[in-house]
């Protein structure tokens, strides 16, 4: 696995040039997932969702195109990712991830899916407290883990099961996963950059924004770093 770079991400409208993207997105309506949408259509780029509720996302917009579903009852993944360029997924069910790894299982269909229809460009965010593949969280992560958020703990675990799937078993993608820590909602409170250890508590807001431009950081391919708000000077 890659060892973190320091360098800020890339601006993915510098990174595509003048070329438009179509995303597809699994948590769209969440509150990272919201501003994450809101960004690329804004950028001019179009969306693909697949959600529970389509009333949750603003409409109006000729870029975005909403599919019904949810990943547990089996979509038509050959559907849903003919024709896009990349696969963002921000999703998380705390309840249901007790019982059961919800997001492993969906994953283990997607990238085959993905491979099927030549896409290659994968994010996946997880939480700040999953430990990354064949490494343990420093002690002060660890505590809070098995303390104040041992309520989360099925989520972690479906996390990391993923991570250790996309390293064991899908090298041909080129995935990413944002360990993410996040907070609240609320304004930004800075610019995020993939950090070797540091974890910053941000804003889904911010978050959103770092999984945009991390999507196309061709350093980033291969990483499960967490992010840090960039000191200021």
């Amino acid at each position: 696995m890659r060892i973190s770079s320091d360098r800020p991400a890339p601006n993915p409208r510098e990174e595509t040039g003048e070329s438009h993207k179509t995303f597809l997105v699994f948590g769209a309506t969440g509150q990272t997932g919201k501003h994450f949408t809101s960004a690329a259509l804004r950028d001019g780029h179009r969306v693909r969702a697949l959600v529970r509720n389509p009333g949750k996302l603003p409409v109006g917009s000729p870029n975005l195109e909403i599919r019904q579903g949810s990943i547990t009852e089996v979509p038509d993944l050959d559907g849903l990712v003919n024709g896009v360029d990349a696969v963002v997924s921000m999703l998380g069910d705390a309840r249901m991830q007790k019982q059961r790894k919800i997001n492993t299982a969906f994953v283990r269909e997607l990238v085959p899916a993905m491979r099927r229809h030549g896409v290659t460009r994968f994010l996946y965010q997880a939480g700040g407290l999953s430990a990354p593949p064949g490494r343990r969280l420093p002690l002060p992560l660890r505590t809070i883990r098995h303390t104040v958020a041992r309520g989360y703990a099925g989520q972690h675990e479906d996390n990391e099961a993923v991570m250790r799937y996309l390293a064991e078993d899908a090298m041909d993608i080129e995935w990413m996963v944002h360990r993410a820590g996040i907070g609240s909602d609320g304004p930004s409170k800075g610019l995020l950059e993939r950090s070797a250890g540091k974890i910053s508590v941000s804003t889904f807001r911010d978050c959103a924004s770092y999984n945009y431009r991390l999507l196309w950081d061709p350093t980033a391919v291969h990483t499960c770093d967490p992010s840090a708000y960039r000191k200021r000077r």
